[in-house]
């Protein structure tokens, strides 16, 4: 089956629902951990998709989740940064899956990339290898055309320098930086007003937390940034959301976000106060499109904002159901 041409095409609510639950039937036939967690739940014909099993996020960091149909035909395996130690690993069968996912969402809530010089501040993400948003980001940068773009890998202090010669290619800079190392920019007294800067990635451990209003606050300030965006994407995911100013995310038409009870994993709320996010992402068909997520947030209109991290992420019991 051609997935891709079913996917990526702007769903409506039925179509959205038509094929979640053709995806879900895949699933529980192809992918053998998602099937036992399904069956142990005894939900293997739901009604509707509110109804279909969330696999939590945490068995990407131990178990193979993929199709068995692709456990010898893997084109790319992303695995996480790793900051709580064990890293989570995303088997990718068909790699084109993602680049369409990320470059349609690119082109859809930013900009074409022959639009932009651009640059990324992601060092950790570098070091560690196998990203997928190393991987993004590079596909993004051969788009744009230009020589100029490219990660930040050494001094900083060449940021200025390639915007200057961004503006004489008659360009606009688009920066993706990791949350630290933008932070990091201010002891450099450096000026963003011209730029479009995507903060993503967390502290990684390196800074104090922040909410992400106190961050984005403190570096438009800082850095004189008019234009700061964010993205909200995972290893285990193959799409991405954005927000722009108002910190409202908002995903593709082949993504959607549903909100559960924290002390409840079964139950999904209305997200009027802060939920657990439940994602469905059509786009990972070879591995599993319902993932229950670390992530706090709550429901804004037609999206959502993050509040934080679940504490002892490890959902109490699910775990269990497939030892």
């Amino acid at each position: 089956m051609d997935w891709s041409q079913k996917i990526f095409k702007k769903h409506d609510r039925e179509d959205f629902e038509d094929l979640a639950h053709t995806i879900f039937q895949y699933q529980i036939k192809h992918c053998s951990i998602y099937s036992d967690f399904v069956n142990a739940l005894d939900k293997t014909n739901p009604s509707s998709i509110e109804e279909i099993p969330f696999l939590p996020i945490s068995f990407f960091k131990s178990k193979n989740i993929t199709s068995d149909e692709c456990l010898n035909k893997t084109e790319m395996t992303f695995k996480s940064s790793g900051t709580q130690g064990v890293r989570s690993q995303h088997f990718v069968k068909d790699i084109s899956i993602y680049e369409s996912s990320f470059n349609n969402s690119f082109e859809f809530f930013v900009g074409k990339p022959d639009s932009f010089v651009i640059l990324g501040l992601l060092p950790n993400y570098i070091e560690q290898g196998d990203s997928s948003l190393i991987y993004m980001v590079s596909n993004l940068m051969e788009k744009s055309g230009s020589k100029l773009s490219r990660f930040i890998l050494g001094s900083t202090a060449e940021i200025p320098r390639l915007i200057n010669e961004a503006k004489g290619e008659g360009r606009q800079v688009l920066l993706f930086g990791v949350s630290y190392s933008l932070l990091d920019l201010m002891e450099l007294d450096i000026d963003l007003s011209s730029c479009i800067v995507i903060e993503t990635g967390g502290m990684k451990g390196r800074r104090k937390e922040l909410s992400k209003s106190e961050m984005h606050q403190l570096l438009k300030k800082e850095l004189n940034i008019s234009r700061l965006y964010s993205e909200y994407g995972m290893t285990e995911l193959l799409s991405q959301g954005y927000c722009k100013e108002d910190l409202v995310f908002h995903t593709p038409s082949w993504m959607k976000v549903f909100f559960r009870d924290v002390s409840d994993p079964f139950a999904l709320t209305t997200g009027t106060k802060s939920s657990g996010l439940n994602i469905i992402d059509l786009a990972n068909v070879y591995s599993c499109s319902f993932i229950a997520s670390d992530d706090l947030g709550i429901k804004c209109d037609d999206g959502f904002k993050i509040i934080g991290r679940i504490q002892n992420t490890d959902i109490r019991g699910c775990n269990l159901l497939i030892e």
